[in-house]
C-alpha cells in the first residue's frame, strides 16, 4: 500500500514540477465571479477529452455560493438530444483563487486556480486532474457572453501551451444554442 501511495505522490509531483507553479489571480474576488458564464475553450491531455472532443459544445455554467463559502459550480451542455448537468463543488484553500474538488462519481481530486480574470467578461481556469497514478491538466476559458476578444482565445492558447498541452489538445468550443436558457 505505502508503495502505491509513493507512486501515486511521484506522479503528481512530477506533473507539478514539469509544468511548473500556476499562478492565480492576484487579489482573487470570490463573490465578483458567481453567475452565469459560457464555456468558450476547452484544452486536455486526458484520453476522455481526446474521445469526446468531436461532440462538445459550448456550455452555460452557474458559479453560485455555498453558506459555508465554497462555491457550486453546475455546468449545463448539449449531449446527444438532451442537456445534461455536472456538478461540482469548489472548496476554498487557504490561497484566495485556488479550490479543491472531488468527483466522487468519477474517482478523482482537482485543484483548480483561477489563473486570471477580469469579473466581467472572461475567467482562465487551471485544474490538475488526479486519479489513480493518472494526472492530467485541464485549461478552460470562460465567458460572460457567448462571444469572446480573439486576444482572449489567444490567451488561453497560450496558458495551454506553457502547461505543455498541444494544438491536439486545444479545442475551441462550437456554438451552440441548445442549453443556453438560464441556468
Amino acid at each position: 500500500m505505502k508503495e502505491v501511495v509513493l507512486s501515486v505522490a511521484l506522479v503528481v509531483l512530477s506533473a507539478l514540477c514539469a509544468q511548473g507553479e500556476v499562478p492565480v489571480q492576484p487579489d482573487f474576488q470570490e463573490d465578483k465571479i458567481v453567475g452565469k458564464w459560457y464555456g468558450m475553450a476547452l484544452a486536455s491531455n486526458s484520453a476522455w477529452f481526446q474521445s469526446k472532443k468531436q461532440v462538445m459544445k459550448m456550455c452555460t455554467t452557474q458559479i453560485t455560493p455555498t453558506a459555508d463559502g465554497n462555491l457550486d459550480v453546475v455546468a449545463t451542455f448539449p449531449k446527444q438530444d438532451r442537456c445534461e448537468k455536472k456538478s461540482m463543488t469548489y472548496i476554498k484553500t487557504e490561497q484566495p483563487g485556488r479550490f479543491l474538488s472531488k468527483s466522487p462519481r468519477y474517482g478523482s481530486d482537482h485543484v483548480i486556480r483561477v489563473v486570471e480574470t477580469n469579473y466581467s467578461e472572461y475567467v482562465l481556469m487551471h485544474t490538475l486532474k488526479t486519479k489513480g497514478d493518472q494526472v492530467n491538466t485541464i485549461v478552460s476559458l470562460f465567458s460572460r457572453t457567448k462571444d469572446i476578444r480573439p486576444e482572449l482565445v489567444e490567451k488561453f492558447r497560450k496558458l495551454a501551451k506553457e502547461q505543455g498541452l498541444t494544438d491536439d489538445n486545444i479545442l475551441i468550443l462550437p456554438p451552440t444554442n441548445s442549453c443556453m436558457s438560464d441556468v
